[in-house]
């Protein structure tokens, strides 16, 4: 931009009340008697623009405004929520507010200048855009210019988007589009524009900055139930890229809470406000209007079928990064019901893929998070939900109810960041663009869970399962953590909050948090006390164990191959346990994250030589790999693989029952399997009421679906069955022969409380 000196300077003002141009007259009072000069205005009007574009003396245009700080009561901005529902903004009042305010607080009453740009400069900025109407653009400028003044005034929290549909419309490459569109779907160019618009108008986010402080008040009060531990590491690195590149976060998806949860912590680590990717079904009053107001874009939940909107979102996207926005969405599309990380939606994840290449932006980096509590309300449930029941729809008095139940402390919400990841890079690494956004989507999940830490909380709950409805003496449940605290050590894996795991302090803790919300039961009336999980509990307890069960995977998959060593008798060890590893790591593909096949590999032969130094020359004799099995410490197989596998049982011996056809009921497959699994789990087949899923027997279904088991017809259908229900049963075997030796371990303990727990288990605890 030219400095101005050698150009006349004109003031570009708006509308005001009389107030504020008393203010502004007074203003520019004080600036002719300082300068000497006479202060030229134009009004921001159609007819004075329309004339202003028509001077050849090419003039320095500086938009005005007037502005009226927030009142600050102890450092927190103060609004009320009928403020934010009403279209003002809060650095701009009412005509007798503005009285009130200059007359008792005159500081509060500013005047601000947006950046100068000369006529000229205007001009030839729309002729890059394709043209229009250089009124309006000017108006629109100085409006823009005006907003990144006030920002200054605010943070960078306060940065908000204007004019976004007039700015995305009013260029030749939306008219071009249109165009194109139309001739394409056989429609009139009007009827697209029509739509396109429309679905701009119900997607943009029209940010307010009340909206922004009231939605800010109410995040405080909706989560008040959590202390929030964020993990700083590496917001310097975010800041710096954000500098120069618009930054899509990625965070795991726990709970409605989640958004309300990172926002906080990005704003006290100075980033700005991110476009929030939200769901249509959520955008009821009072949440939508000021959502809407606040930076959630609330899109459709389907519209596959609707090419307008697919491409007016994606031209959304683009003007988002031109504009260096922050977005946000959740990669798994929905919460997680099970509690590990659900397997990435590529949706939203094309849309940005395509308005990245469409744009002149240079790189987009996607920051992966995860999102963890020590506690959630809306486990249960979810739990109910993978049982069978219907998922209560979101509505006002769903809402009432969720908000108070956050009334009850529920421990700490854990929020970390990932690697961030170059959405360029990632693109390039393959030239089919489809295959390149699976690979980004997986990638993004894998730097997830590398950074999700390990919380006593989901220790606590990985003691309770695979040891069927057993309660636990507290020297039993000592006799299963140590081992764990001592591998988590070794392998040095991250933990929520770094807490010190191998405190006992914390362990208590987390157990008594999971007594006060009735995940466990306590009784006291034998001769020594015991734990055990709650009545129907199996579910939201295995929820907080797979919060970080992807970090013993590897682990507990060495143990079935060892298991298999002993069953086989293996001739070639190390070629036949790599088979027997990849055969479990394709069976549970669609269920866990795993790392490429020579990575998986070392982690494999590292988790092998932590159970037995001497494991590659063990595997080929049985009698050394029993040995070894009976020696392990800690056991993991049935604690991390069991329910599934059980699960995978139910789906392998139903499907031997079901019809061979390119139709497949999937609903009513999934409903069966559910009634089959609860007979069993009445009869002691099934080891807990967590493999009674339909979130596992769906994910089941996608292995069956994959190895052609469903929506076929080939006549080698029923035997390719009979062989997958054959190779589950062979590892539900396995599993729990590992399971038997724990059990063994287990019975033999005796010994003192090595827990600390003292005979009234609030004691201590500050309650």
């Amino acid at each position: 931009m030219s400095d101005g000196n050698d150009r006349p300077r004109i003031y570009l003002t708006e509308s005001m009340t009389d107030t504020e141009n008393g203010v502004l007259r007074a203003w520019f009072e004080r600036r002719e008697a300082a300068s000497g000069e006479r202060t030229i205005t134009v009004a921001c009007t159609d007819q004075s623009l329309a004339a202003l574009t028509q001077r050849v003396d090419d003039p320095m245009l500086t938009p005005v405004r007037v502005v009226w700080l927030p009142e600050d009561t102890h450092g927190h901005r103060t609004h009320r929520l009928r403020e934010v529902l009403s279209a003002r903004d809060p650095l701009h009042l009412g005509p007798n507010a503005q009285r009130r305010v200059l007359r008792t607080d005159p500081a509060r009453c500013l005047v601000i200048e947006g950046d100068a740009a000369p006529l000229s400069e205007l001009s030839d900025r729309l002729a890059e855009r394709g043209g229009g109407s250089l009124p309006e653009f000017i108006r629109r400028q100085a409006a823009l210019a005006l907003e990144r003044a006030e920002r200054q005034l605010l943070g960078t929290q306060y940065k908000v988007s204007r004019f976004v549909v007039e700015e995305i419309t009013d260029t030749g490459r939306f008219t071009a589009g249109i165009k194109d569109l139309a001739a394409k779907l056989n429609l009139t160019v009007v009827e697209v524009d029509r739509r396109a618009r429309a679905d701009l108008e119900e997607m943009v986010a029209a940010q307010s900055r009340r909206a922004i402080a009231v939605w800010d008040q109410l995040g405080r009060y909706f989560s008040r139930a959590y202390r929030l531990d964020v993990d700083t590491t590496r917001f310097d690195d975010l800041r710096e890229l954000n500098r120069e590149h618009s930054l899509v976060f990625l965070p795991s998806h726990r709970s409605y809470l989640d958004p309300l949860v990172l926002r906080p912590a990005l704003l006290a680590n100075d980033l700005p406000l991110n476009h929030v990717m939200g769901g249509l079904n959520v955008s009821f009053w009072p949440v939508g209007p000021i959502g809407k107001r606040s930076g959630t874009v609330f899109i459709r939940r389907r519209f596959d079928g609707d090419d307008v909107y697919k491409w007016t979102l994606r031209e959304y996207m683009r003007f988002l990064l031109t504009k260096r926005f922050n977005l946000e969405w959740y990669i798994e599309g929905g919460r997680s019901r099970t509690g590990k990380l659900r397997p990435p939606r590529y949706g939203l994840l094309t849309y940005l893929a395509k308005a990245f290449q469409s744009s002149d932006v240079s790189d987009v980096y996607l920051v992966p998070v995860s999102l963890v509590y020590d506690q959630l309300y809306e486990v249960s449930a979810m739990a109910a939900e993978a049982h069978g029941a219907e998922k209560r729809k979101e509505g006002l008095r769903w809402m009432i109810g969720y908000v108070r139940a956050q009334g009850q402390r529920r421990g700490v919400a854990h929020v970390t960041i990932g690697r961030p990841l170059s959405l360029r890079d990632s693109l390039a690494q393959e030239d089919d663009l489809r295959l390149a956004i699976q690979k980004t989507g997986i990638e993004v999940s894998h730097r997830i869970n590398e950074v999700t830490p390990i919380t006593a909380s989901s220790l606590v709950m990985l003691a309770f399962l695979g040891i069927e409805d057993r309660a636990l003496t507290v020297p039993e449940l000592a006799f299963i953590l140590g081992p764990l605290v001592d591998y988590i050590t070794e392998r040095k894996l991250p933990t929520a909050g770094d807490v010190d795991l191998t405190n006992p302090q914390v362990i208590r803790r987390a157990l008594f948090t999971h007594l006060d919300s009735g995940v466990l039961r306590r009784f006291d009336e034998g001769d020594e006390r015991v734990y055990y999980l709650g009545k129907d509990q199996h579910l939201v307890a295995a929820f907080y164990r797979n919060n970080t069960i992807h970090f013993l995977l590897v682990r507990a998959i060495a143990e079935m191959v060892l298991r298999a060593a002993v069953d086989e008798e293996f001739e070639n060890p190390l070629a036949d346990g790599w088979a027997e590893a990849l055969r479990i790591r394709d069976l549970l593909k669609f269920e866990f994250f795993f790392s490429d096949k020579s990575t998986f590999r070392e982690e494999l032969r590292s988790e092998l030589s932590l159970i037995d130094p001497a494991w590659e020359s063990g595997l080929s004799n049985p009698g050394h790999g029993e040995s070894v099995l009976a020696e392990v410490r800690p056991y993991l197989a049935h604690r991390v693989l069991q329910p599934f596998l059980e699960a995978y049982e139910v789906v392998g011996d139903h499907l031997l029952k079901a019809p061979v056809a390119k139709d497949f009921d999937e609903k009513t497959f999934v409903t069966e399997c559910l009634a089959l699994a609860q007979q069993r789990r009445l009869r002691q087949q099934i080891s807990s009421s967590e493999s009674i899923s339909s979130e596992l027997f769906a994910t089941a279904l996608q292995l069956a679906r994959n190895r052609q088991l469903i929506e076929t017809d080939d006549p080698e259908t029923p035997q390719r069955r009979a062989q997958f229900a054959e190779e589950v049963r062979t590892l539900v075997r396995r599993v729990r022969e590992i399971r038997d030796l724990a059990h063994a371990k287990l019975a033999q303990v005796k010994g003192a409380d090595s827990l600390d727990l003292p005979a009234d288990p609030t004691a201590g605890l500050g309650r």
